[in-house]
Parts: C-alpha cells; structure tokens; sequence
C-alpha cells in the first residue's frame, strides 16, 4: 500500500513533484497545499487543494506526510520556511530520489530533498535537509551539501567540495575539489569556481556576447 502524500505549493514545481512522486515512487498524493493568502483555486492536478492553516483537519500528520514542492526563492528561504512549518505541525517530511539517478552514498540523504533523473552522487558524499538537485549533475565523493540549497543541471561538484546552507548554484557550473562554498552564496551559470566562495557571495560567469559578423557572412553553415 502506498503512502498517502500531500504536496506544498501548485506552481510548475509542484506539478513536477506530482509527475515524479506519482510515477516514480512508494507515495500516493491525495492533495496540495498552500497558505490560504495564495490559494486561488480548489483544485489542482486534479486533486484538491487545502489551505495549509487547515490542513491538518483533512490529513492528520500520522496519516500522511508531506513534500514541500517550492523553488530557490529568496535563497531558498521561502522553501525552508515552509519545511520547517510542516515539520512543527508533526507531518514526516518525504524526499524524492529518482529511480534513474545513480546513488553511491549508502543514503546519506535528508527530508525534503528532490532528486531528479541522471544524477550521479559519488560514495562519501552527504546531502542535507531541503536540498533540490535538478536532473544531470555530478557530486562527487566526500562533498557535503547543508541544507536548503538548490542545484540546477549539469552542474559539476568535484571531490571533497563542501556547500553551505542555502546556496544555489546555476546551470552548467563546475566546482573545483576541496573548496569551501559560503551560507548563502549564489553561484551563476556556467561559472568555474577554482577557490573558496566567502558567504553571500555572488560569482558570474562570463556571458557569450554576440560577434560582429552576421550568420548569414559564415562559411560552412
């Protein structure tokens, strides 16, 4: 028998989470949640949805538990806030693990975490509370990455790295070994980080500006 689950937020990421949740996994979602200041609609995927004040008079806490399905918003802060509410309400907090990611780190992986498809987690490494890993990423052996943070794709984490809490780290970014990434540091796509990242720190990589010459003046093409 599968585990009822419900879902905090109805946002593109939630609608991920009940594709992934409903497909790849041993959880039932029966309903979605959000703060009643945001609820403008009953439904949603086709199953209700409950304003979070009261959900705990329609799904009991030791009748279900519950995802918060939310983005890197604020630095992950809404995310977190939200994580913590559900877990002061009583609810288990569940994590998705894609059954296409390979995963080497003997489960060394927390609440609330979202991990998609082709994700290679390397032995040693350990992965916090509230941590999403979009699909595509590498993490290497011996990292640690705290809580609250948010991995886009094809991002490169070498060995030994360790990320702080509430970071996020943007598409097609590689990680030296053995660096040290600040608390809420945001780490921009594409960048190449050889050296520690001091807290809050925000690192760009370098854009692709356009040429001078035309398409239509290439040859070959």
């Amino acid at each position: 028998m599968k585990t009822p689950l419900v879902i905090f937020g109805t946002g593109d990421i939630a609608q991920l989470a009940h594709f992934y949740f409903s497909t790849d996994s041993e959880y039932e979602v029966v309903a979605f949640t959000v703060d009643a200041a945001y609820r403008t609609d009953t439904n949603f995927c086709n199953l209700p949805v409950i304003a979070f004040e009261e959900i705990s008079k329609y799904y009991a806490p030791e009748q279900c538990e519950i995802f918060v399905a939310l983005s890197y918003s604020k630095l992950n802060a809404v995310r977190k806030e939200k994580y913590l509410a559900a877990k002061a309400l009583g609810y288990r907090i569940a994590s998705f693990i894609s059954s296409h990611a390979t995963v080497l780190n003997e489960g060394r992986i927390g609440e609330n975490c979202f991990i998609f498809e082709d994700n290679t987690i390397q032995p040693f490494v350990t992965i916090g509370n509230n941590i999403t890993l979009w699909s595509g990423n590498h993490i290497g052996h011996h990292s640690t990455i705290k809580d609250h943070c948010f991995i886009a794709s094809h991002v490169v984490v070498s060995g030994g790295v360790e990320i702080g809490e509430q970071c996020f780290i943007g598409v097609n970014a590689t990680l030296r070994d053995h660096i040290k990434i600040g608390e809420k540091c945001v780490i921009g796509a594409g960048s190449l980080l050889l050296a520690d990242a001091e807290p809050q720190g925000v690192y760009i990589g370098a854009g692709t500006e356009r040429s001078k010459v035309p398409s239509t003046r290439l040859r070959g093409i």
